[in-house]
């Protein structure tokens, strides 16, 4: 498996050069980017923005294999509003088009929400409405998939939604692409399970991991084998499954504590998968 980091973990103003590099000093394999309104990758960024970033990460050996989305919490595909899931799906398809500049294999993507606690005045959607409008929009978007052969993977977060293994196997293989799949974070089931018996459900369906670590006792993230994730049994079912691609530590740091953050998340991440 490939170590790889979210560019969070870095101060928000490095410029990337600067970021590719202090990553591979650290020892990571890869970096996951994020599409914003304004960062380095950007809904205005052209194919040569993306070439000459992608450059710049090959100069300094960092693989770029995944593109995540600052915006799907503002534009839900599940929402009230058919102009919002519409620009949740241009949302989507101008990442689909950059992460394919880039070189990124895949895209990580909320499936939209039924509630979400942390966003004040969030409109509640009823359970099957979300259902529908989902699984709608994923089966048209597919097909961008599939053009640009890569990866929509859905994460579990705290939406309410897609709530057991069995039901997220069920929604992908209805969606039936091999460009539709799950990026599984460890840390963000624990409140409503266990990411090893995630795993071995979902299987081949899995085409990213993210590593978190989460204590019950105080229903927080915490740093990586702090708290009750047992990676043992994670890793043991990712092998099971053979996946050998990248795990990505999704932490943010900022000037203060990028350094020591960075030593203790990487030297973790190399103690788990030797587990």
């Amino acid at each position: 498996m490939k170590l790889g980091i979210v560019d969070g973990a870095f101060p928000s103003d490095w410029p990337l050069e600067k970021l590719f590099k202090t990553a591979n000093e650290f020892g990571y394999d890869g970096v996951e980017l994020w599409l914003s309104e304004n960062g380095a990758v950007n809904f205005n960024s052209t194919k040569e923005d993306m070439l000459n970033v992608k450059k710049l990460a090959d100069k300094h050996k960092i693989s770029l294999y995944s593109l995540s989305n600052q915006l799907c919490w503002n534009y839900s595909l599940t929402a009230e509003s058919e102009e919002e899931r519409n620009s949740a799906k241009r949302i989507i398809r101008k990442q689909l088009e950059l992460a394919s500049y880039l070189g990124c294999n895949t895209i990580l993507v909320l499936a939209g929400a039924v509630g979400v606690d942390f966003i004040k005045d969030f409109k509640m959607v009823d359970y099957d409405v979300a259902y529908n409008r989902a699984l709608e929009s994923l089966k048209e978007l597919k097909e961008d998939a599939e053009k640009y052969k890569v990866n929509i993977a859905l994460e579990n977060v705290g939406n309410k939604f897609l709530l057991s293994p069995i039901e997220m196997k069920a929604f992908i293989d209805e969606i039936n692409s091999p460009y539709i799949g799950v990026y599984f974070d460890v840390g963000n089931v624990m409140p409503i399970g266990y990411p090893h018996q995630w795993i071995k459900i979902l299987k081949k369906r899995i085409k990213k991991i993210h590593l978190k670590d989460y204590l019950r006792s105080e229903k927080k993230s915490v740093p990586l084998l702090m708290g009750d994730v047992d990676y043992a049994s994670v890793i043991k079912e990712l092998k099971n499954i053979n996946y050998d691609d990248f795990i990505t530590a999704e932490y943010v740091y900022n000037e203060d504590n990028y350094i020591n953050g960075n030593k203790e998340t990487i030297n973790a991440m190399k103690k788990i998968i030797s587990l």
